[in-house]
């Protein structure tokens, strides 16, 4: 009893997250005001950046292995190849729909908001390069991309997409087999048990990793380039404010009044994502969120890698802001028809944004191309891009986090939270956290 005491009264992971952001905000300010040479202030801000990085990478040493074992345990025990076919075209039309109110949100704001008109700022040079390649980017190679060569690589490679179909194919097979495929289900289930006690510990250090992210950009950066773009920067984040709102009338519609319960629930993972500017950060404490929200373990481990993949509401939204800041910062006229095709085709090409580094902005550049705006607008925002990563990698963990709770919702698989689901809530995570 005394024990059980002794951890309600243990403050929860979200304060100290809190705490950590708000202590790293006033080193990092203090480091960049002690040492204004940018030779140094990077150097510190690199060193600083260690914890992070550490962070990030036990991160991604779980993460593909986590996907893999929940995702396969799933489908397998659903023993139905229909039902996850069903599931899975449930949770892509959710996706569409929102990737849609997403792009068509970014453009009304940024058409009333004119965030890129009287700047005041020098414009970069059109010639000047930003070192990103779009032509790398193409939706041909983005379908070829997502079946993997080797299961094994993919892993490796933490290829989320790629783990995400080899597991839908395992999965099916699996559950095929019927009982004779029920002993090798165990096997992969106490795998999924192991990476959740895994992650757990990983999860402790999290405060510490926040810290140190925030240490390390306001030291690189300085609060001055907030003030800078202050304007861009609010009125983005003014527009993901929106988009929260939208997303989550959209999780009342269908899931009523408990949508307030679940938003409260993600409020850890949201802040992890920030912070950190990590969606993947964040993947292991939206499954420990949703689990105890009471959607089935077979949905969430479906639906959040989908998601993850598909589902980047916050990048689609950052898109199209950034696309017509650049436009009308270079006094170019976008007329509507011309602002519709490029809603269109941002919906294709954001679908592929999981397998590219610097995804969004890689993303941006092809479509600046496209629409023959100047590529180099683009150095105006890499300055500042990480503040604004870190509203986009929050903002989809939200929008991924609704998504799995209304699919679990439409399938049934929706209970009232805190119950066990085979071992779920009992799970090590959930000891650990």
């Amino acid at each position: 009893m005394d024990e059980v005491t002794i951890k309600t009264k243990r403050p929860p992971l979200t304060r100290y997250i809190l705490y950590a952001m708000i202590l790293g905000i006033l080193v990092g300010y203090a480091c960049h005001e002690t040492f204004p040479d940018q030779k140094t202030t990077a150097d510190i801000a690199s060193h600083i950046a260690i914890v992070t990085d550490v962070f990030l990478r036990l991160i991604k040493m779980i993460i593909a292995l986590l996907v893999f074992s929940t995702l396969t345990t799933g489908i397998a025990q659903m023993g139905d190849a229909k039902a996850a076919g069903r599931i899975g075209a449930k949770a892509f039309g959710w996706f569409v729909c929102a990737s849609l109110v997403s792009l068509t949100l970014g453009i009304i704001l940024s058409n009333l908001m004119q965030l890129g008109a009287h700047l005041g700022l020098p414009l970069p040079p059109v010639a000047a390069a930003t070192g990103l390649n779009p032509a790398a980017f193409t939706l041909k190679d983005f379908i070829s991309h997502m079946v993997p060569k080797s299961p094994v690589e993919a892993m490796a490679n933490n290829e989320i997409l790629q783990v995400l179909v080899f597991a839908i194919f395992f999965g099916t097979a699996l559950g095929g087999l019927g009982e004779s495929g029920k002993k090798l289900t165990e096997v992969i289930d106490q795998l999924a048990q192991v990476m959740l006690r895994i992650t757990g510990a990983i999860m402790k250090m999290a405060p510490l990793a926040v810290f140190a992210a925030m240490a390390s950009v306001v030291t690189t950066h300085g609060l001055a380039i907030l003030v800078t773009f202050a304007k861009f920067m609010s009125g983005f984040y003014l527009g993901l404010f929106c988009l929260w709102t939208l997303l989550i009338a959209g999780g009342f519609v269908f899931i009523g009044a408990r949508v307030f319960k679940l938003v409260g629930l993600i409020r850890e993972p949201f802040l992890l994502a920030f912070c950190t500017a990590s969606s993947e950060a964040a993947y292991p404490k939206l499954l420990e969120a949703l689990d105890k929200f009471g959607v089935q373990r077979k949905i969430s481990s479906f639906v959040l890698p989908m998601g993850y993949s598909f589902n980047l509401d916050g990048s689609m939204m950052y898109c199209t802001f950034a696309v017509l800041f650049i436009a009308q910062a270079y006094g170019i006229d976008l007329p509507l028809g011309t602002q519709i095709v490029m809603l269109l085709l941002l919906m294709l090409t954001s679908k592929g944004m999981a397998g590219v580094p610097r995804a969004s902005l890689v993303v941006i550049a092809a479509t600046l191309t496209q629409f023959h705006i100047p590529e180099a607008g683009l150095l105006l925002l890499m300055g500042i891009d990480q503040f604004l990563d870190m509203g986009r990698s929050a903002t989809n963990a939200v929008g991924n986090a609704i998504a799995a709770a209304v699919v679990a919702k439409w399938e049934g698989a929706l209970g009232t939270g805190g119950e066990t689901q085979a071992g779920v809530i009992e799970a090590p995570l959930l000891r650990a956290a």
